[in-house]
């Protein structure tokens, strides 16, 4: 998403509670003079691709040992 400079002094909580979920792009005069981003987006994307990966009847103990099993 992309806004004004002053879009974001009128909003700012608004768009605080945006950068949680997405990138918000800053401009003045049409130029992107800044990002507002989460700083541990990289944490949440990697804990997202885990979902689904031990399956629903595996304790976290069984996952566990079975992890240890493969090294």
């Amino acid at each position: 998403m992309s806004i004004t400079a002053t879009e974001l002094k009128q909003n700012l909580s608004k768009y605080l509670l945006m950068a949680e979920r997405e990138d918000v792009f800053i401009t003045r005069n049409g130029k992107v003079v800044a990002k507002l981003t989460n700083p541990y987006q990289d944490r949440v994307d990697m804990a997202k691709s885990l979902f689904g990966i031990i399956p629903g009847d595996m304790t976290i103990e069984q996952a566990h040992r079975e992890r240890l099993e493969t090294v």
